[in-house]
């Protein structure tokens, strides 16, 4: 098996497929009476050996896929009305049943976490960026720190990611500094080609008529590129939606001064080319991202013009669904963003906000120019714009970019509109057997969620090599 992604669902699927196996925990109590009911009538029976249907039958959250819920629940079992009722999940480990598999990604272990502002801190709770059987509060505890209003910083995050892959003794099996160009079905006669020596990775008398090729190539500590190709009887793609941001597609947003990254305001004010005297920082979008970058430009005292199409009370916007006790500074934000439009001054300094707008087009002298909902244009001389509105998933390893997997077809696959379309109870995609989908690709989207998908895949790959006790 071969994984594209080392993600937190990369991560997560190879610990349930090196042996360590979820039982239910004698003599513990779940709040949900049902669910207790059906875990007590097979105490002795792996989780990952139950019927996955009828365990999360009637479970209920703030998630669509059911398996997800259930793995969260049996993890965090009421998490999410405050409790801190401990895991029914007691984990084995049984390496008679691990399954040979390869973690192939670009970074460290943790995947997109290495990628984004150290200091950043995360939505979720730290607790629930946590993987099974090292509690992130216990890690932290360790590292003689705490979490910030319940919430962690993405350092912290992709360190813990880290540790975990050694901790659990999972290294050997991943491969980073990797990039993957190509995933595709072969027929057997194209593998014996491809076969050199006789200690193949799959065995003659096993041979199935087809199977994956993956390509790609390691980036080697010179700096070199080594190309590589592996067959695997099953792919999962984990490879997250961090690698492509969205583009607004108007006219200059290839310019040098237009980028796509919150990285690149903090590479800006590093080498001093924007600060408190320069002309505004345009920021579009009205998502998280966008509020960073915009608490990350107030901090630095920097001026800044934000744009979005939205209203400010659009009960679809991020900031109108955050509980703003645990959210202070999103909920500043809400605020700069209703009392500072251009039309009328507020008490926020350097910011100006313009609701339901649009960028027109960018200009070589750095104009910008806007346009908002009654048609009105306006100009503004801007020192560098930023495109905060969201990321797509790079599937161009895949015969037509993986748009052929996804819900619609006939578009592009996307995390939230239009994820790839796969068996809520196995995650393999439903138009290619053998090729698993985990996290943003499969629709789900935080990593507490994203561990039910490796639960479910883990299961049903251990029933195709009948790891299963019978």
């Amino acid at each position: 098996i071969v994984f594209s992604g080392n993600g937190p669902s990369g991560i997560c699927l190879s610990y349930l497929l090196s042996g360590y196996t979820p039982y239910f925990k004698r003599h513990s109590v779940h709040p949900h009476p049902i669910l207790q009911r059906k875990l007590e009538a097979a105490p002795e029976v792996s989780i990952l050996d139950q019927d996955l249907e009828y365990l999360s039958e009637g479970l209920e959250g703030r998630s669509h896929s059911p398996v997800a819920l259930l793995f969260d629940t049996l993890q965090r079992p009421d998490t999410d009305f405050g409790g801190t009722a401990e895991s029914v999940l007691t984990w084995w480990q049984e390496p008679d049943r691990a399954i040979p598999h390869l973690v192939l990604g670009r970074n460290a272990p943790g995947g997109a976490w290495h990628s984004i502002e150290g200091s950043m801190v995360t939505l979720s709770r730290g607790e629930w960026m946590g993987l099974p059987d090292l509690p992130f509060k216990e890690w932290l505890k360790q590292k003689k720190r705490g979490l910030r209003n319940n919430r962690a910083t993405a350092q912290d995050i992709a360190q813990y990611y880290q540790h975990y892959v050694m901790r659990k003794g999972l290294h050997k099996n991943f491969k980073c500094g990797t990039v993957v160009t190509s995933v595709r079905k072969v027929s057997a006669e194209t593998r014996k080609d491809l076969q050199e020596d006789g200690d193949s990775l799959w065995s003659s008398n096993e041979q199935r008529a087809e199977m994956f090729q993956v390509d790609g190539f390691f980036k080697t500590m010179e700096g070199d590129k080594e190309p590589f190709s592996i067959c695997a009887e099953n792919v999962v793609l984990a490879t997250g939606t961090y690698d492509n941001p969205t583009w607004l597609g108007v006219q200059g947003e290839n310019l040098s001064y237009v980028h796509h990254q919150l990285s690149a305001l903090e590479e800006a004010v590093k080498n001093n080319s924007v600060g408190i005297m320069s002309d505004p920082v345009l920021i579009v979008g009205a998502g998280l991202t966008a509020a960073d970058a915009i608490l990350f430009a107030h901090h630095c005292n920097i001026p800044v013009i934000h744009v979005f199409r939205r209203r400010v009370s659009d009960p679809g916007l991020i900031f109108n669904q955050l509980p703003k006790m645990m959210y202070p500074e999103y909920h500043k934000v809400h605020q700069m963003m209703k009392e500072q439009t251009a039309a009328c001054a507020g008490p926020y300094e350097r910011y100006i906000s313009l609701p339901e707008h649009h960028v027109l087009s960018f200009g070589k002298d750095k104009k910008c120019i806007f346009q908002d909902k009654n048609g009105c244009q306006k100009a503004y001389k801007i020192s560098m714009a930023l495109v905060l509105t969201g990321s797509n998933p790079n599937l161009s390893f895949l015969p037509n970019d993986g748009i052929d997997l996804a819900v619609d077809s006939e578009q592009p696959v996307n995390p939230k509109r239009n994820p790839i379309d796969v068996d809520p109870f196995t995650y393999e995609c439903t138009q290619e057997k053998g090729l698993y989908a985990l996290g943003p690709l499969a629709g789900d989207n935080f990593v507490r969620f994203v561990q039910g998908g490796a639960l479910a895949v883990a299961s049903s790959l251990l029933k195709k090599a009948n790891k299963n006790p019978p």
